[in-house]
């Protein structure tokens, strides 16, 4: 699998979702100071929640946007027969299907289709990132997916 191309569509997924969190945050804001939002009596919180609801919303933003600098700043690499994963790889691990992952910095859970091909983003961070970091193909990973333990087998670290 093309790893610039993966990157590359990675990059283009996180400034989507980046341009839609942004565009909520601005029309929540705009909901959030509106005139029709005022107070009407000290019972009336529509514009309160508004705001929490625009506050989070760029807290959400501002982590999309820290998300896509990190993407947009990885340089696609190569990794030789036998060594270790680590930030950037591309991991095809096999148990009762075969599943490929992205050692990513951030934005975890992000999913992409490219040549046909799911691939999912985890960090080194997550509790399947931490097993995923550090092992190399051949290696015998025990993970627990979707409540059951398993045993998995590393295919290939690229």
């Amino acid at each position: 699998m093309d790893k610039r191309a993966l990157l590359a569509l990675l990059v283009r997924r996180l400034e989507d979702e980046l341009a839609a969190i942004r565009a909520a945050a601005l029309a929540t804001h705009a909901e959030a100071t509106s005139e029709e939002n005022k107070a009407e009596n000290k019972y009336d919180t529509r514009g309160l929640e508004a705001s929490y609801l625009a506050h989070g919303q760029s807290k959400a933003a501002e982590e999309a946007a820290q998300a896509l600098a990190q993407f947009q700043g990885l340089s696609p690499r190569s990794f030789a027969a036998g060594e270790p994963a680590e930030l950037g790889a591309l991991l095809t691990v096999e148990g009762r299907n075969r599943q490929k992952y992205f050692l990513g910095p951030r934005a975890g859970g992000t999913e992409v289709t490219l040549d046909g091909e799911s691939v999912m983003v985890v960090t080194p961070s997550s509790p399947l990132g931490r097993q995923l970091v550090g092992k190399t193909a051949g290696a015998s990973v025990p993970l627990d997916l979707a409540g059951s333990r398993s045993v998995h087998r590393i295919v290939s670290v690229e």
